[in-house]
């Protein structure tokens, strides 16, 4: 598989990575519709950990079926399929190869108490990753939680594990917890901060949500104010991300959230792709729809990542 010029400037911008990273890197980049193109879309199918499993999938019930969602990824021509442990244990035989893999890490829950601190239990390993065949690891961290600076600790080593057997890191960088407020989970100013603390700590590939124009902290919000910092439109926002991601040598993927309307899943990639995003990670929009309407939107979704809607 010839590599493009696109992907070739994007892999030149981890310097310090070896080719086994490197390697891998390339194969979700140059995997499925979106191939060689620097966008991306891959399929997250963590959320019945994170949900529970009514919630994520009756409203679908074949993805109840872990095979479910790697052929979907699979037939949508996505560039990856991501998913704990056990949901990629389930069909690493049937799937093997046929489309590059990330295996999640870390889980929370929605069993918790509302006193536990937001922090998320470590479910799989980098042994875990090599056995499946995995192009990546995924992590999330969560900046503004008082357990964040463990999470920190934990990333950092099972990056450097990852690394040295050739395999990349996701960092899903979510901010919540006890030093923010519920506005400020997807304030630009603390979107940005959360790209840019994942890009330190090493992610190859940054998941992080779309942000609004809320300005959480106040000495954050002078300085938006007095450099004019463009915030008014998606677009913008998602540039302002892109500059904390290193000025764009990270890629940087946005999430979908919560299932909505085709519309808006639309409008939303096209405010990724017009600011300059690497494209979207998106997961109850896709497999909470039937098979025939996610695969037409996951379509349509390409043709916007390639300039054509």
């Amino acid at each position: 598989m010839a590599i493009t010029s696109t992907v070739r400037k994007i892999l030149d911008n981890y310097e310090g990575e070896n080719p086994g990273v490197k390697g891998k890197l390339f194969r979700i980049l140059m995997q499925g519709k979106l191939g060689g193109t620097g966008k991306m879309i891959i399929l997250p199918v963590d959320q019945g950990f994170e949900h529970g499993p009514a919630r994520s999938f009756a409203p679908n019930p074949a993805g109840y079926d872990p095979h479910y969602h790697y052929q979907l990824a699979i037939d949508a021509g996505l560039n990856a399929y991501a998913a704990p442990l056990g949901a990629l244990e389930a069909g690493a035989d049937t799937f093997a190869g046929q489309i590059p893999t990330i295996l999640k890490l870390n889980s929370a829950n929605s069993l918790m108490s509302k006193t536990a601190g937001k922090n998320q239990a470590i479910t799989g390993s980098v042994d875990d990753a090599l056995r499946l065949g995995c192009a990546a690891i995924g992590f999330t961290i969560y900046p503004g939680s008082d357990m964040a600076l463990d999470m920190f600790e934990e990333i950092v080593e099972l990056r450097k594990e990852a690394a040295a057997r050739g395999i990349a890191t996701v960092i899903w960088s979510y901010p919540r917890g006890e030093a923010i407020s519920k506005d400020g989970e997807t304030a630009i100013d603390i979107a940005a901060y959360a790209a840019h603390i994942a890009a330190l700590l090493g992610a190859h590939i940054i998941k992080i949500k779309l942000s609004t124009d809320h300005l959480e902290l106040p000495e954050a919000k002078k300085v938006y104010e007095d450099q004019k910092i463009e915030i008014s439109t998606q677009a913008a926002r998602v540039r302002n991300c892109m500059d904390a991601s290193f000025a764009g040598r990270r890629i940087v993927v946005f999430s979908g959230g919560a299932k909505k309307g085709a519309d808006s899943v639309y409008d939303d990639a096209r405010a990724i792709r017009d600011g300059g995003g690497n494209g979207s990670i998106i997961g109850r929009n896709s497999f909470q729809r039937t098979r025939d309407d996610a695969l037409a939107m996951l379509d349509k979704l390409v043709a916007i990542y390639k300039g054509e809607e």
